[in-house]
């Protein structure tokens, strides 16, 4: 069922494994930026809590370095989006290229008579 989730994307095989693969490191690149953010949040509140001048003055870092994370997460998911998007759009377009229909005809609109 796991091999099954992306199933339809893309017009052939080979297109649907870039797209798996791009798809999988980018999921494993954005968890590793939330598992170091995670780390981050644990430290900034250590350092708040300790209410040490140096561990606060410290967290200024802290917080930038988590908020670039974050840009780099949203980046990421943006890219997925754009690469789910355009994969989607391949393989419409590969569904429509007027190919025929099992009836032998090509799929196009009747003209009624008037």
């Amino acid at each position: 069922m796991e091999g099954d989730t992306f199933s339809g994307l893309g017009s052939s095989p080979q297109i649907d494994s870039k797209i798996l693969q791009t798809f999988q490191k980018n999921f494993v690149q954005v968890q590793n930026i939330l598992d170091q953010n995670k780390l981050l949040i644990s430290e900034i509140n250590q350092n708040h809590e300790s209410k040490i001048p140096d561990n606060l003055n410290r967290n200024v870092g802290l917080i930038r370095e988590l908020n670039n994370n974050i840009r780099r997460v949203v980046d990421l998911y943006a890219d997925l989006s754009c690469s789910f998007t355009r994969s989607m759009e391949v393989s419409s377009e590969g569904d429509s290229s007027g190919a025929l229909k099992s009836d032998g005809k090509a799929g196009q609109k009747r003209n009624r008579a008037a």
